[in-house]
């Protein structure tokens, strides 16, 4: 049982409905989460905000979940992990590269290097070494690429610790955190 509420459609103020139609509309569903961020309508919007913004960048789909799988392994979010292992899923990535992903790598080298960054983005909050940042621009990513790189760490930090802190009921197929082969 979630340890924030996680707001209905029953319960919800007409801005919360709001928001909750707009999230409908563009996926289909509002996933549990976003049930809890509405418990503050500014902060949802923010979210949503900055998500949108973040998605139309230039890394492609498939590395910005790449990174959300690294990242909700690494920082023990099962609901973030099983979340995006149904969006990974449905963004093409292979049940080995999901896998691959979650040890904090990938089969694809360039996309290696944005999800070892992002890791040592986490692991060093922020603080990474010279080598690290060099890393990923030879593999080829440019200073705006890398920003969106910090960019989306920041938004999977922030849904990591809503589903952590909140221990919101997982509504995708669940994936354990076990160690990963």
């Amino acid at each position: 049982m979630s340890r924030i509420n996680v707001v209905s459609l029953e319960t919800a103020d007409a801005e919360q409905k709001a928001l909750f139609d707009a999230i409908q509309s563009q996926l289909g569903v509002v996933p549990n989460f976003l049930r809890v961020f509405a418990n503050s309508p500014k902060a949802l919007e923010a979210f949503l905000g900055l998500h949108g913004i973040a998605k139309s960048g230039r890394l492609d789909l498939r590395t910005r979940e790449r990174i959300a799988l690294a990242l909700a392994q690494q920082n023990g979010c099962e609901y973030c992990l099983s979340a995006h292992s149904t969006l990974g899923q449905g963004a093409g990535l292979s049940s080995d590269e999901m896998a691959a992903n979650r040890r904090g790598t990938s089969h694809d080298a360039k996309a290696a290097a944005a999800v070892a960054f992002a890791r040592a983005l986490v692991e060093h909050m922020g603080d990474v070494t010279t080598a690290e940042l060099q890393a990923v621009r030879d593999a080829g990513y440019g200073d705006g690429e890398i920003v969106e790189i910090i960019t989306h760490v920041g938004l999977n930090l922030l849904t990591n610790i809503l589903g952590k802190a909140s221990r919101v009921e997982i509504d995708f197929d669940r994936v354990t955190l076990d160690s990963v082969a």
